[in-house]
């Protein structure tokens, strides 16, 4: 690894990775249009030899695509790289959802489909994408656990499960990682997810960890995103909500500019703050901007500087999700 990012340890699961990960859902699907397969492997290389050896992925984006993509990125570079994918969304070819599943048969079967898009011959950190309320979590996690036992993955995790999932997931096999939406913007983890973590030893990754990019200043308008961008249809960025929302990125604008930073910048080093030791997956698709975000490892908060950002939480305008999409977190 690289030393222009450090590592952490995910817990007490005895994985550790670089303190910043990367987000590569964008790369393949959901942000409007993505950049082609050559660029988007350039991205990735350029990612790696910044440092930023964590990469995240799922079976669901593209869907498939993101995965294929990942790959091809770390072949050659393996032994550099902790590849993390997800499964559970179900997707038609076309990108129709088809539903949640964490039925046993299902779990093993996307492993192995992961496994061969990847081109790897074990995933790094296996994650459930959403807990799927018709199958017990100790199904799932069995399962899952037995994917351990064979030597197709290395490490378990789950995305968006409450504490008491993840009590009852413990209780089969250990739990490596939570990967949640946190952010200045997203501060529930703080009610009682981020203690129950760090009570377990249960490592904390923070997908989102710019708003969906609303924290980077760079929306001003509704018009500034593409077609089909996936976030026009957020709660956040719709009507009254997106101009609410827009005097909470003035704010961080001139808290950073005041730092020297970019607001981007203050934000990652917001969440690296944390006494959680969470670690950030912001994505990109550009190499500038995931440089720009290795250098928030640089910026040091003061104590007023975080009581500044902590005070925004409670002007922040609508759910992360529309209704659907809340219903399948905090599972």
């Amino acid at each position: 690894m690289s030393t222009a990012v450090p590592s952490r340890a995910l817990g007490r699961s005895g994985l550790s990775v670089s303190a910043l990960g990367l987000g590569c859902m964008g790369l393949s699907d959901f942000y409007g249009a993505p950049p082609d397969h050559a660029a988007g492997v350039a991205t990735l290389h350029r990612a790696i030899d910044l440092g930023v050896t964590f990469l995240d992925t799922a079976d669901a984006y593209g869907p498939h695509t993101n995965e294929r993509l990942v790959g091809d990125a770390v072949r050659g570079r393996r032994d550099r790289v902790v590849v993390a994918t997800k499964f559970g969304f179900r997707r038609q070819p076309d990108g129709t959802p088809i539903g949640i599943s964490g039925r046993p048969e299902y779990v093993r079967e996307a492993c192995d489909a992961s496994l061969q898009r990847l081109g790897v011959d074990a995933i790094d950190l296996y994650y459930q994408h959403r807990v799927d309320p018709a199958t017990p979590i100790e199904e799932t996690v069995g399962a899952m656990a037995d994917l351990v036992q064979a030597g197709k993955v290395r490490y378990l995790g789950l995305s968006e499960a409450a504490p008491a999932t993840l009590r009852r997931a413990m209780a089969v096999h250990p739990i490596a990682a939570l990967q949640t939406e946190y952010s200045l913007w997203s501060r529930d983890p703080e009610v009682d997810l981020l203690a129950t973590c760090a009570e377990l030893g249960i490592g904390f990754v923070a997908y989102s960890p710019l708003g969906r990019g609303f924290l980077t200043g760079r929306y001003r308008s509704i018009d500034d995103l593409a077609a089909g961008d996936w976030r026009r249809t957020n709660p956040r960025f719709q009507g009254v909500n997106f101009q609410k929302n827009l005097d909470v990125v003035d704010k961080v604008g001139e808290l950073a500019r005041a730092k020297g930073c970019t607001p981007a910048q203050l934000a990652l080093a917001w969440l690296l703050a944390q006494p959680a030791g969470v670690v950030p997956i912001p994505g990109s698709t550009r190499a500038e901007r995931i440089a720009e975000n290795v250098a928030a490892l640089d910026v040091t908060l003061s104590a007023a500087d975080l009581s500044a950002l902590e005070a925004l939480a409670p002007q922040v305008a609508g759910t992360r999700y529309m209704d659907g999409g809340m219903k399948l977190v905090n599972g």
